[in-house]
């Protein structure tokens, strides 16, 4: 069973307040009766399901070519947390010991990828250093970003960058079920780039 865990990329899509909506430039159209279709897209490249580069929060810090993609691939753990609008997932509010090498955090507090809401949860720093702890590689979470929405010192992005783990921003988890999954989630090649839209998928694990 394959689980697709990104929000489909329209104009519609909400991201962050001054940055880049999706656009398409048809520039042939078979449609037209020119004999091919092509398009040229203008986005953020935060963009729907994506992955932060530590040159997005850290400087000097590797760009998203730079970063292993161990850290996007592999046996994963979906889990809802209960955290409030507004609010930081904490290492207590965790409902199951961690199984896995990257975690993905169901909060429901941007329960609409279409409709931009500023009141949806991020990560306490501490989570992030409890999770180093148990070698995880990679954090996920179903936000716009792992910190709140008027932060300005990035506190988790910050923890991420001192822990060099990966991080998911923008996940669709609602309809994906607490448990361990395969995670592939590859961002693009893109050189010197400080993030990387991802087709972000889950796989059952084959049973044992």
């Amino acid at each position: 069973m394959i689980y697709d865990i990104s929000p489909p990329i329209t104009p519609d899509l909400a991201v962050w307040p001054g940055d880049t909506a999706p656009t398409r430039e048809v520039l042939l159209d078979m449609a037209r009766g020119q004999h091919l279709t092509l398009s040229t897209l203008h986005a953020t490249v935060h963009l729907g399901a994506h992955a932060d580069a530590p040159s997005h929060y850290g400087h000097p810090a590797p760009a998203i070519h730079e970063r292993p993609l161990q850290h996007y691939l592999g046996r994963c753990q979906v889990m809802r947390v209960c955290v409030p609008r507004g609010g930081r997932v904490s290492v207590a509010m965790l409902n199951a010991p961690i199984q896995a090498e990257r975690v993905l955090l169901c909060t429901a507090t941007f329960p609409d990828p279409c409709a931009w809401n500023a009141d949806f949860a991020g990560l306490e720093p501490a989570l992030i250093d409890f999770l180093h702890e148990r070698s995880v590689r990679l954090v996920g979470i179903d936000t716009p970003s792992v910190d709140l929405s008027d932060s300005q010192d990035l506190p988790a992005h910050q923890r991420l960058l001192a822990c060099d783990m990966g991080v998911l921003e923008g996940l669709v988890l609602e309809h994906v079920s607490e448990g361990m999954y395969e995670l592939i989630a590859l961002p693009l090649p893109l050189v010197g780039f400080d993030a990387s839209p991802v087709r972000a998928i889950l796989r059952d694990l084959p049973r044992r």
